[in-house]
């Protein structure tokens, strides 16, 4: 798997940016606990990457902002052939605005089944924003759906992934997935269930704030980790009805199990 730095902005960052690290000690929520229920677009907290692509050629997608969609109080990511910063295809990412710390993060979501897919959820942090790479992830691999890849990485390390089966098909319907990440641990959970834990034992663990992300996009020349992706003629679409946050010790309300 290439290391996630690859996969994710390309901007620098502000000075309002770095200005939200410097002052933020590793570990901290830069920001307070929140349920968004995705009933529209959060302009105070979220934005739609657009009209650019990641430096990283075997993710074969662009972003635009109209792939990011509102409906029904669930938010759609659209992936479609209609190409865009000299991919391909294009499809959305959603990203918060502030840098999140330990807590407990939450997302209620129906993936896509679909060979050479992915379907994210993740925190993350990098050169993209001045500082070393660290990530955490639930990676939906469209080719396998009934089975989630977990993955995290620390000063641009990775290499952690563990699959999970879920026990069902991610792609029909919603379920709830989290994971609560501390300084001696990161824990995942599904519906509630704890089905993995990381302690550093295999490298040590994320320790800087990182933005909350969700996508969705296709791969290139991936086939033994992703499938071979093939279009299959229409926009392929994951849904999302909930995300949340909170610090750790919060008791504030999250997503529904």
């Amino acid at each position: 798997m290439t290391p996630a730095c690859q996969r994710r902005g390309r901007t620098g960052p502000t000075l309002a940016i770095m200005a939200l690290l410097l002052t933020t000690a590793p570990g901290v929520a830069a920001d307070l606990a929140f349920r968004d229920t995705l009933e529209g677009w959060d302009k105070t907290r979220w934005t739609k990457s657009h009209d650019w692509a990641n430096g990283w050629e075997k993710n074969i997608t662009g972003w635009l902002g109209q792939n990011v969609r509102f409906r029904d109080g669930r938010m759609l990511l659209r992936l479609t052939d209609s190409g865009a910063a000299g991919r391909p295809y294009s499809s959305g990412e959603y990203q918060t605005h502030g840098f999140f710390g330990y807590g407990r993060f939450e997302v209620r979501l129906k993936s896509v089944a679909a060979p050479g897919v992915v379907t994210g959820f993740f925190t993350y942090t990098g050169p993209t924003f001045g500082t070393p790479h660290h990530e955490i992830d639930f990676e939906f691999l469209g080719k396998s759906p009934r089975q989630v890849q977990l993955n995290y990485f620390t000063d641009g390390v990775g290499g952690h992934q563990t699959d999970i089966d879920l026990g069902f098909d991610a792609s029909t319907d919603f379920h709830t997935y989290a994971f609560e990440w501390r300084p001696e641990s990161i824990r995942w959970f599904v519906d509630g269930r704890l089905v993995h834990e990381e302690t550093g034992t295999r490298g040590p663990l994320p320790s800087l704030p990182g933005k909350i992300y969700l996508d969705l996009w296709a791969g290139r020349d991936l086939d033994d980790w992703l499938g071979r992706f093939d279009y299959p003629g229409h926009p392929l679409l994951a849904e999302v009805d909930c995300v949340a946050f909170r610090p750790l010790g919060s008791t504030e309300p999250a997503c529904p199990q």
